[in-house]
């Protein structure tokens, strides 16, 4: 009989064994998940240890403890979504590319791969919906699906009416399953909504679908890439943003903490996320606070 391969001994090691699905349910439910929950999830796989049956089997444990009244929402983008400085290229590169037909499809364009393996797995899933903004796509999964995903923004795709803000008006929750600090999407929400002055935007285009017909669309948002705000001076050297946002939050007490397999996880609620994250860009960067109940 084959040994496991150096890797899955080190991951079968560290979990103290194979991870399967009823365990996983089990340590969800211990952490705080309950049947009914809308929650986003963000998934490093490698922490949670050798996982039988991979993310097909933590998506299902993750329906298993949230039940039939909840949904599961993830971030997708688009793997091949162009750069910000696409209309900076030469025109003959240009031409090629809008030559082309290229476009972003809700159903068939792959999620970004540096979200990990969890956003595409959840977005092929049969009856799961994924928004149709092509640079900060969501799926979503269960009895809120459809209107977590619903007419996402085509500009200020973080803002107001966006899932992000769907999530929050619905009493959601944020689940990080041994993912870095920094990957908490949702305080790009709360860097949305600010009133801080010095507030950072992108313009940029993308293909897109209207009407089953290629179209080219220019979009606004705020700099989810390099920073929405200069935070250079209000967090530790080599140290991102949002991790700094997160460890300050917890600090104060907020969230559940647990193992989920051999994953440290965290079990936030989105509307304390977003007031924290207000709270902390108005007090650490000035300006004007705008609260979650003006979304």
């Amino acid at each position: 009989m084959d040994q496991p391969r150096p890797d899955q001994a080190a991951l079968l090691a560290r979990a103290g064994g194979p991870v399967t699905r009823d365990r996983l349910v089990g340590d969800l439910c211990a952490l705080g998940l309950t049947e009914g929950d809308t929650v986003m999830f963000h998934t490093r796989m490698s922490a949670l240890g050798y996982v039988v049956g991979g993310p097909p089997a933590l998506i299902g444990a993750l329906r298993e403890a949230v039940g039939e009244r909840g949904t599961l929402m993830v971030t997708c983008g688009w793997n091949d979504a162009l750069p910000y400085d696409f209309s900076d290229w030469p025109s003959p590169w240009q031409d090629a590319v809008r030559s082309e037909p290229f476009v972003y499809d809700p159903v068939l364009s792959e999620a970004d791969h540096d979200n990990g393996r969890l956003p595409e797995a959840l977005r092929r899933w049969p009856g799961a919906v994924r928004s149709r903004h092509p640079d900060v796509s969501v799926a979503a999964l269960g009895a809120a699906a459809a209107e977590l995903t619903a007419d996402h923004p085509w500009d200020d795709p973080h803002g107001p009416g966006s899932p992000l803000a769907r999530l929050v008006a619905l009493g959601g929750r944020v689940l990080m399953l041994g993912a870095p600090l920094e990957t908490l999407t949702l305080l790009h929400h709360a860097e949305a909504l600010s009133d801080v002055p010095g507030k950072r935007f992108v313009e940029y285009e993308q293909p897109v679908l209207e009407g089953g017909r290629q179209v080219w669309r220019r979009f606004r948002d705020i700099d989810s890439s390099q920073g929405a705000f200069d935070y250079s001076s209000v967090t530790p050297v080599g140290q991102d943003s949002f991790e700094t946002i997160v460890r300050d939050m917890l600090a104060t007490g907020a969230g559940r903490r647990g193992r989920v397999g051999a994953a440290d996880s965290l079990l936030l609620e989105a509307g304390e996320v977003v007031e924290f994250g207000l709270t902390w860009l108005r007090e650490k960067l000035g300006g004007a606070r705008q609260g979650v109940s003006d979304q």
